[in-house]
């Protein structure tokens, strides 16, 4: 699967460095989970998965245990962005490009009062950091939009495709007009706005997550902090998912020894940092579930989107499996765990037999049958 990457933006001042930071410092905090840094501007984070230690279990022989690979998000930092970045104003045609480049977006907004930590603004208001970075993505949409409906217009009254993307383009002009995201827009056919959005690459239909900055008392979900209440209410609005962490304790935890920052968590009354949450609400809002393959050699994390079909699954392994896929067994991986092994859930007859049409779940166990 091509890499899906998750744009971390934001105003100044807010967290956003300190938040990437932590994601590329990070690892030396956990072996089982592994951090590793791709370039000084993209951070890849293993995601935490209790269920490739459960599986791991019933393969360990003697003193040989099978590693464990697991999955991924990547994040992009995204350059930062100012007032009239879609006229390209600072470094807004930079930040506009590489959101274009990532598949969602994860907005860090500033939920916390620190007078030594000047506001761009001069004052901590997420409401209105929020329509700061909203408008700038509305005004590129509609440059974007308003570009390509010159050449629609004209094309339309020949070409039937051409006038249906012109039908769900209009109307997208006032919903923008109106300060609201494409992504929220609830009267176009999604299949013809998935293509408009993906034509022309359109900032806000892409999904957001907004992760609420706060500060260490707020944790862990920020729920007496009435900034975060502000941004949950506009989540609620745009059906978006919400993240409280706390910049500056994940930057602490980085520096840490994985036994070192599990005392630390516990010390703080935290069960996981707030960067394992962000980690599992990106891979939700991505589309993205995971299936297994388990052996003695190795037990690995597979990254598909949901209501993908087995063949394809077969391919995120190796294309020779998805080329000559016959058919799938397949178990869910709680189902294995209690037979205790593969020959047992056989005997149990609870490994399927599966087809080409078979969609794969999350949690599935899979062994694919080829022949090529």
């Amino acid at each position: 699967m091509a890499s899906l990457g998750v744009g971390i933006v934001g105003l100044p001042n807010v967290g956003k460095s300190t938040l990437f930071n932590a994601i590329t410092k990070a690892g030396a905090l956990a072996a089982n989970y592994p951090f590793a840094t791709i370039d000084k501007n993209v951070g890849v984070v293993t995601l935490p998965d209790p269920r490739l230690n459960a599986l791991q279990k019933l393969f360990i022989k003697g003193e040989r245990v099978p590693p464990i690979v697991p999955t991924h998000v990547e994040f992009v930092d995204i350059a930062g962005l100012v007032k009239g970045a879609h006229k390209g104003e600072g470094l807004g045609n930079q930040f506009l490009a590489n959101i274009r480049e990532v598949a969602a977006i994860a907005h860090v907004v500033r939920c916390f009062e620190d007078p030594n930590v000047v506001h761009v603004a001069g004052k901590v208001d997420p409401l209105d950091d929020l329509e700061t970075i909203n408008t700038e993505l509305a005004l590129a949409d509609l440059q974007t939009i308003e570009k390509r409906l010159d050449k629609l217009r004209k094309s339309a009254k020949s070409d039937k495709d051409d006038k249906a993307l012109l039908e769900t383009l209009e109307p997208l002009m006032a919903h923008l007009s109106q300060g609201q995201p494409i992504r929220t827009h609830t009267g176009a056919d999604p299949e013809l706005l998935a293509r408009a959005a993906r034509e022309l690459g359109l900032l806000t239909y892409k999904p957001v997550i907004y992760v609420c900055n706060v500060a260490e008392e707020d944790l862990p979900e920020g729920a007496q902090n009435p900034h975060v209440q502000k941004v949950r209410a506009v989540a609620a609005r745009e059906g978006a998912e919400v993240v409280v962490v706390s910049a500056k304790i994940e930057a602490e935890l980085a520096e840490l020894s994985e036994e070192e920052a599990q005392e630390y968590l516990r010390a703080l009354g935290l069960e996981e940092s707030g960067l394992n949450r962000l980690v599992r609400t990106a891979y939700h809002t991505l589309g993205l579930q995971t299936f297994f393959t388990a052996g003695e050699k190795e037990v690995r994390a597979w990254t598909i989107r949901k209501g993908t079909k087995a063949p394809q699954a077969a391919g995120e392994i190796h294309s020779d499996l998805e080329r000559g896929f016959i058919r799938a067994e397949v178990i869910e991986w709680h189902r294995l765990v209690e037979a205790g092994s593969w020959a047992s859930a056989k005997e149990k007859g609870w490994v399927r037999t599966e087809g080409k049409d078979y969609v794969v779940q999350d949690g599935d166990v899979v062994l694919i049958l080829f022949n090529v």
